[in-house]
């Protein structure tokens, strides 16, 4: 297992203190980005680029996202301790770690076989008690949840998210195809009419697909 060593440790810092020049502000979600080690949720080869402000490709052509697109996403989604999350696009597991360090339940789902198995003993070994499962983000988890980050990039809201999602809940996806609009969606009732849609700006990510890959 690679060691968080001091010299990693400065890194987040600096890290941190450009996120905070973008605009983050919510100090648990920068306490969050200082404690999680980014650097072992990547190879070794991009070893020396985990604390930029950069995406880096992982495993099954994904990527971990920008540190501030991590920390944006975060911040909309105003997590609290013991809050049920779920999560669409377990990926690396970096943002799933952000999250458990939040003190939130983590319920994370991965469409990549491969990468469900490797992400998923990863956040095992590093002691985060994500739940990670391996299947379709499109059709969520059975249950109801306070909050739902999508980390990958949307053709459209799926439903079976929104019907997921409690009332007064919060789901941040970012929306579209190639680029996406990041949407921060508040649920205030089962309606349609009682969903409100905040806008956040243009982002790239990984687009979201159906079905699973083995």
């Amino acid at each position: 297992m690679r060691q968080d060593t001091f010299r990693h440790q400065g890194l987040r810092r600096q890290m941190v203190a450009a996120l905070q020049k973008k605009g983050i502000t919510d100090k648990t979600v920068l306490e969050a980005m200082n404690t999680v080690p980014r650097h072992l949720f990547i190879g070794t080869a991009l070893e020396s680029r985990a604390y930029d402000d950069v995406a880096l490709m992982i495993d099954c052509e994904q990527t971990i996202s920008h540190p501030s697109t991590v920390a944006m996403q975060t911040q909309l989604l105003d997590v609290h301790p013991r809050m049920k999350v779920l999560e669409i696009g377990t990926g690396s597991g970096y943002q799933t770690a952000v999250l458990s360090t939040l003190g939130a339940t983590v319920f994370t789902i991965e469409r990549q076989k491969d990468l469900y198995n490797k992400t998923s003993q990863l956040l095992r070994e590093l002691g985060y008690r994500a739940q990670c499962f391996y299947g379709d983000g499109f059709q969520g988890l059975p249950g109801e949840y306070h909050r739902i980050i999508v980390t990958c990039g949307a053709p459209e809201v799926p439903e079976a998210l929104m019907r997921q999602l409690k009332v007064g809940g919060i789901m941040v996806i970012p929306l579209g195809d190639g680029e996406q609009e990041m949407l921060r969606i508040t649920k205030h009732g089962e309606d349609r009419s009682e969903w409100q849609t905040e806008r956040f700006g243009t982002y790239s990510f990984v687009p979201m697909l159906n079905g699973k890959v083995i």
